[in-house]
């Protein structure tokens, strides 16, 4: 993927349809940010000390699409694609025997699944919960652009430090 095929968020809409549009461009960025890469080169945690990779960073966002848009907005009991290892830790950012391919259609479904949980809303207000906590559709995804607006931020450092691609 590169910037031309990224989708370009709605600068004059409704706010769903900005909102979605600029989540997806956030989306579109991680693809980009990932594409043309080896399985090795998506695998490197390039950035020390940090332990984070490209790859580690599509697992872990899978995981953050699954829990907002299906677990707390729509009330599924969707167990993690990365569980906890037998020492209790998430496993998304061990990617050292992790499949690139499986790990990319998993968030590619996971996304295309948060997409069909945000159309089906019948608006931004629609509410979900975590325990006793309310979290309207709007919070989500605020959030949700937040999140991947962060990570993106890592994805620009890793991509550098593997073979210099710089930009958005």
């Amino acid at each position: 993927m590169n910037d031309e095929q990224r989708t370009r968020p709605v600068l004059v809409g409704d706010e769903r349809a900005t909102l979605t549009s600029v989540l997806q461009w956030q989306r579109d960025t991680l693809m980009m940010k990932c594409a043309g890469l080896t399985p090795e080169q998506l695998r490197r945690k390039a950035v020390a000390p940090s332990g984070l990779s490209l790859l580690g960073l599509v697992r872990h966002l899978a995981e953050v699409e699954r829990g907002w848009f299906r677990n707390v907005l729509n009330g599924e009991d969707v167990r993690g694609y990365f569980p906890k290892n037998a020492a209790g830790e998430w496993t998304e950012f061990h990617v050292e025997d992790a499949d690139p391919a499986e790990s990319f259609r998993i968030w590619e479904e996971t996304c295309e699944r948060s997409r069909a949980v945000v159309a089906a809303a019948e608006s931004l207000d629609v509410q979900g919960s975590y325990g006793e906590q309310g979290y309207s559709l709007h919070y989500i995804l605020a959030h949700m652009i937040e999140e991947y607006a962060r990570h993106n931020g890592h994805a620009d450092l890793l991509r550098e430090a593997i073979d210099g691609t710089t930009g958005e």
